[in-house]
C-alpha cells in the first residue's frame, strides 16, 4: 500500500473541507486497502460526514490510489 500516495490524495481534498470549516486527518491503512481517516473541525460533528467520506473522499482516493478498497471513519 502506498501510504505517501494516500496522504497526498488526502492533502488534495483538505482545501475543500477547510473551506467549510472542517478538516481530515489520515489515521491508518490496512493491508487489505482500508484507509481510516478522522474528520475534524466542522466535519467532525457534521451529520453528513459519513456521506462526505464515502462520496467524496473514498471516490477520490480510489481513483488516485487503486489499491484503496474502502475509506472508514475513526
Amino acid at each position: 500500500m502506498d501510504i505517501d500516495a494516500i496522504k497526498r490524495a488526502i492533502q488534495d481534498i483538505r482545501p475543500m473541507l477547510m473551506a467549510d470549516g472542517g478538516d481530515i486527518e489520515f489515521v491508518s491503512c490496512s493491508a487489505d486497502g482500508k484507509v481510516t481517516v478522522r474528520m475534524t473541525g466542522a466535519c467532525g460533528s457534521c451529520p453528513y460526514s459519513l456521506m462526505t467520506i464515502k462520496q467524496t473522499v473514498e471516490t477520490y482516493l480510489k481513483k488516485q490510489v487503486p489499491s484503496v478498497t474502502e475509506v472508514i471513519q475513526a
